[in-house]
């Protein structure tokens, strides 16, 4: 298959507190787990000797934290359109939590009371694709599990949520690209790299 045309690489976070205990984690700017550490810095050797011309993170300390010890400090540019999708008064509960309240709710289908709709979040990540079309080279993004879910969606022409369909680990390596003109996702939900503990 003919890969041509840039590509764009996603990293999530390493392991959190949070995303450990399956919390749900949006504005609450948690540190990695010495286990995430050891994650991102995996995560940089999967990336060592590939350039990229443009680096894209999360303001959350998570996504720069993976981005520096993945080796890609340098360049790093903050974005508020990577923040995690919005949980509002679900900030901080597990999915068993809601449900106890909210039989069978599913953040895809339902949202959260005072959360960001998945269309908000659509836009947001259209103009991170809009950016990495532009960029001279390969892109990388350093982000969470949601909004990239919802990034790989996008690129594959699918609305927000058709990022149910695309689980993602953390310190997961994806790479989306075009095989000719079509947008392909090359690479999804890739933890090989991540030792086991």
């Amino acid at each position: 298959m003919a890969r041509t045309g840039n590509e764009l690489y996603l990293a999530r976070h390493g392991e959190t507190e949070w995303s450990l205990s399956g919390q749900h984690t949006g504005v609450t700017d948690l540190p990695l787990l010495p286990q995430g550490e050891t994650a991102a810095r995996a995560l940089g050797t999967r990336l060592a000797g590939h350039t990229f011309a443009l680096t894209l993170a999360s303001p959350m300390q998570r996504a720069q934290e993976t981005a520096r010890l993945a080796g890609h400090a340098d360049g790093l540019q903050i974005t508020e359109d990577l923040m995690e999708l919005g949980y509002g008064e679900y900030e901080g509960l597990t999915t068993k939590e809601i449900r106890e309240t909210r039989p069978g709710w599913d953040v895809w289908l339902d949202g959260s009371p005072g959360g960001e709709p998945l269309e908000q979040a659509a836009a947001r990540v259209d103009r991170v694709i809009d950016r990495a079309r532009e960029a001279t080279g390969d892109t990388v993004v350093f982000a969470h599990g949601h909004i990239l879910r919802i990034l790989g969606a996008r690129w594959m022409g699918l609305g927000p949520e058709g990022g149910a369909a695309l689980a993602l680990g953390t310190a997961a390596l994806c790479v989306l690209g075009f095989e000719r003109e079509r947008r392909v996702v090359w690479l999804w939900n890739d933890t090989s790299h991540v030792p086991p503990h």
